[in-house]
């Protein structure tokens, strides 16, 4: 008995680390990983301005900073999680259906996997319209990024 309730509460804490602890951490490494980026860049550029006190700093800064990204890039995007969203959602409504077909589990268990996979076709869908009609509000402006990018190489 005492075995069956240890492994009772081993299985309470999954949930708890699934929903709290790897979000954290993962938001921790992003973060940690861009101030490393930050020190790195700082780094540089004092050990740059060291050894040449009269160097142009804008053009060294405008060298060392992040590109940013281009509007075709960020629609593209949004197309890739909409594909992936909507891939999710169909998982989960074939596993749901799955589990209805044959039979024997637990009737909520089916309806939150077609609740999740409604809700991810809807997220799926959010993102596949934005990607197109952002696409055709957006088109003059990727297209000037475009020349222009032609233009600077």
């Amino acid at each position: 008995m005492k075995e069956l309730l240890e492994f009772s509460m081993l299985l309470g804490f999954i949930p708890v680390a699934l929903g709290c602890i790897i979000p954290i951490m993962i938001v921790w490494f992003i973060i940690r990983k861009n101030m490393n980026e930050t020190k790195q860049r700082t780094q540089i550029i004092m050990s740059y301005i060291e050894k040449n006190p009269n160097a142009n700093l804008e053009e060294l800064l405008s060298k060392t900073s992040p590109k940013p990204k281009l509007l075709k890039e960020k629609q593209l995007r949004k197309l890739t999680w909409g594909i992936l969203t909507a891939l999710l959602g169909l998982i989960f409504l074939g596993m749901g259906a799955w589990m209805g077909y044959v039979g024997g589990s637990d009737p909520d268990d089916i309806t939150f996997s077609a609740f999740m996979g409604c809700i991810l076709l809807a997220v799926s869908i959010s993102f596949i319209v934005t990607y197109f009609v952002g696409k055709k509000m957006l088109a003059k402006e990727m297209e000037a990024e475009e020349q222009e990018l032609t233009k600077q190489a």
